[in-house]
């Protein structure tokens, strides 16, 4: 079983604006042009969420896969901007409908959190077209 400690040793994770520890693993070299000007074709990370920490509501301007890699579940949480929301749960428990994957759509506004009694749950985000700070925006 993993420990939140030895992954973010491991994997030299560093604090996350939007809360939690990431680290980046890949960034393409092969580029495309935006309407926000050159970005990498797909951008991945992986992300640590432990107890007492959330992902902060935030947006970008591209879609983003979550993989859940270990630990325990972790809710994704979206807000349109039309009021509605959804939450996805991701984890290894099919049969209470949790995801192993899940993409959230370019400009909505989404966090995560640990369910109740969860540790700290481990995933990877892949972003394409890739992820530049400048198309990242915390909900006020």
């Amino acid at each position: 079983m993993f420990k939140v400690e030895e992954l973010i040793k491991a994997y030299d994770l560093i604090p996350h604006p939007e809360g939690g520890f990431y680290k980046e693993t890949y960034r393409s070299k092969e580029v495309t042009q935006t309407s926000r000007g050159e970005r990498p074709v797909s951008t991945g990370i992986f992300y640590l969420l432990s107890k007492g920490q959330k992902s902060r509501l935030h947006r970008i301007k591209s879609d983003e896969m979550w993989h859940f890699y270990g630990g325990d579940s972790l809710v994704v949480f979206e807000k349109n901007d039309d009021g509605t929301t959804k939450e996805t749960i991701l984890g290894t428990n099919l049969s209470l409908g949790q995801k192993v994957q899940y993409t959230v759509a370019a400009g909505v506004w989404f966090g995560a959190y640990l369910p109740e009694g969860s540790e700290f749950a481990f995933v990877g985000c892949t972003v394409s077209p890739g992820f530049d700070f400048q198309d990242f925006e915390l909900y006020v």
